[in-house]
């Protein structure tokens, strides 16, 4: 029977730690966390590898490393409401909810929605709101957010998400170029985002996250 605990508290020593993630309340939720609950039932033994794991239809639960550091980047306060883009089976969705005070954890996939609700059930987290809608679209019911965190890449940050940001919020994303790719934080102010690079990365592109094309004559 494989021991899912210690490959917990391995993951936990050799990929996140060694990235200089070192804020207790991240360690903490990555390590109480059961990743593998949190993925497909064929990819268990593959839920504590450091990269990015396939989900199907071209979606990733990104790279414990990854997450690691954007919420490092991020630094989520308890008193916080946090919009989680791209949930999928709701990990990300798990260990913020550790953090933060609420979660809306959107998901366009049917089946990964009622996966993740089911996983967060089972691990008796109770501030996680599973939002099924598109991934462009978020959640602006439930807003607006003092943090934004999208779970793979991306091209641009669609208007309708940018404008679910509080003022003086701040936002996580993985900009692609081609197959090379940088986390920026923004930071929202008066209306616009600005950006800073935080560290490289990479993850596929999230379908309604390419950029637009501009058409010159």
């Amino acid at each position: 029977m494989t021991n899912f605990a210690a490959r917990r508290t391995m993951m936990v020593d050799t990929q996140v730690r060694p990235s200089d993630v070192t804020k207790f309340p991240i360690i903490d939720a990555m390590l109480k966390v059961q990743r593998e609950n949190f993925v497909p039932a064929a990819k268990r033994e593959a839920a504590y590898m450091g990269e990015n794991l396939e989900l199907g239809g071209g979606r990733v639960l990104l790279e414990p490393r990854t997450l690691a550091k954007m919420l490092d980047a991020l630094d989520i306060s308890g008193a916080e409401m946090v919009i989680d883009i791209g949930a999928a089976m709701g990990y990300s969705a798990a260990v913020i909810a550790h953090m933060a005070e609420a979660v809306v954890a959107v998901e366009e996939d049917g089946s990964m929605a009622a996966e993740a609700q089911d996983a967060l059930s089972d691990a008796g987290i109770d501030n996680v709101i599973v939002h099924t809608a598109a991934l462009s679209e978020g959640a602006p019911q439930h807003g607006p957010y003092d943090v934004m965190i999208v779970q793979g890449g991306i091209e641009h940050l669609p208007l309708a998400l940018q404008n679910q940001i509080k003022d003086g919020g701040r936002v996580a994303c993985l900009f692609m170029e081609g197959a090379l790719g940088e986390v920026r934080i923004g930071y929202k102010r008066e209306g616009a985002i600005s950006w800073r690079m935080a560290f490289n990365a990479s993850a596929p592109l999230l379908p309604d996250f390419r950029r637009e094309d501009v058409f010159e004559f």
